[in-house]
């Protein structure tokens, strides 16, 4: 019977290496080795660590710190396992001191509250600025040819025929009203015929120029910035100076100009009508004795009085229809902007009307002065 023959064994004699030697060397050449002998971490039992290096990677001054950083942190409450691996720790929101904010940062906080705070004042002074320069502008071209006499009187009928209804209007119940309330009030005194010169002195000053300035503001103010608006955004204006014509003499001088020259015939027919309604109401309606009212009259209103409110009325005229060319001539943003325009030139109108009203008068009394006596 034959026998199978079995796997080779290994070799055996005087020359082949002994059972276990191959894996060993194996294993001490995957370890790794450093050149005084010591063993790594994770190396075989036949390895020793190098000198300096711990088990976890870190060298021991680098482990120390991170130590004390973890009880530190610990003191403060926070877990030790946000300390970090090095110098980071100390910086976190935890029990560490905070750095203080440097000089910079705090100079640049204070640096940007002071702009804030200043900022509506650098607006108002920027938008006085523009509103002189455009005045500047304008009145430059006075004397130099041409001059275009039609577009002044387009403006002067535009400002002035057609803002005569409201004004007529607006001052003959503002007449009434007036005439009405001062009978009442000096009828409790016995003086009903002074009810005539109060009502001609608060017409002839202050409220005949006031309210027609701000009739003006309303329609001509309101209607000239509507008008250059437009002509800004359609590009017109740019179609002007491709031209060689000058848009600040073409548009805006002809306005202010008419603006200057009509608003004192509309003051002064404002006070003619005003007049006429507290006549009406005090003599005809509340039986007040003629005589007297028209003595009294002639006695306390005077033709200065009147030429005091011309005065204010040329001057608020004038910045009426300045600042409605301003807000036209400078509008953008197509349709939007031309209305916030517009909606800036009554605003600013009448506002600036009213501020001004007040420097005027006390000029023009210190001036002129009137007279309180009978």
């Amino acid at each position: 019977m034959s026998r199978r023959a079995g796997p080779p064994g290994p070799p055996t004699g005087p020359g082949a290496p002994e059972p276990g030697a191959d894996d060993e060397a194996t294993e001490i050449r995957a370890a790794p080795s450093r050149p005084d002998g010591g063993q790594l971490a994770g190396a075989p039992p036949g390895v020793e660590q190098p000198s300096g290096q711990q088990p976890d990677g870190k060298q021991p001054d680098e482990r120390a710190a991170a130590q004390a950083v973890a009880r530190e942190r610990l003191k403060g409450g926070q877990p030790a396992g946000d300390a970090g691996d090095g110098d980071n720790g100390a910086d976190d929101d935890g029990g560490g001191a905070k750095a203080p904010p440097s000089a910079s940062t705090v100079g640049k906080a204070v640096w940007q509250g002071l702009r804030d705070t200043g900022a509506p004042l650098m607006r108002f002074l920027e938008m006085v600025g523009g509103h002189l320069i455009l005045t500047g502008r304008a009145l430059s071209w006075l004397p130099r040819r041409p001059f275009r006499w039609r577009n002044y009187l387009e403006a002067g009928e535009y400002i002035g025929f057609g803002s005569l209804p409201i004004v007529l209007l607006v001052g003959a119940f503002t007449g009434m009203v007036l005439s009405l309330q001062s009978v009442y009030a000096f009828g409790q005194l016995g003086f009903e015929s002074f009810s005539g010169a109060a009502t001609g002195k608060a017409l002839s000053i202050e409220l005949a120029p006031v309210l027609t300035s701000l009739m003006l503001a309303g329609r001509a103010g309101a209607g000239i910035a509507t008008e250059l608006g437009t002509m800004r955004i359609s590009e017109q204006i740019d179609a002007l100076e491709s031209m060689a014509v000058n848009p600040v003499q073409f548009l805006v001088l002809p306005r202010l100009i008419a603006g200057m020259l009509v608003t004192p015939i509309l003051t002064l027919l404002f006070f003619v009508i005003g007049m006429g309604g507290a006549y009406f109401v005090a003599i005809i309606i509340e039986g007040v004795d003629q005589g007297q009212w028209v003595a009294k009259l002639r006695d306390l209103v005077e033709p200065i009085d009147v030429i005091q409110g011309l005065i204010k009325s040329v001057v608020f005229g004038f910045l009426v229809t300045l600042i409605g060319c301003f807000q036209g001539y400078n509008a953008s943003g197509g349709g939007r902007g031309v209305g916030m325009g517009t909606t800036r030139a009554v605003v600013m109108g009448s506002v600036s009307t009213l501020i001004l009203d007040y420097f005027l008068t006390d000029v023009l009394l210190s001036i002129f002065g009137t007279r309180g006596d009978a």
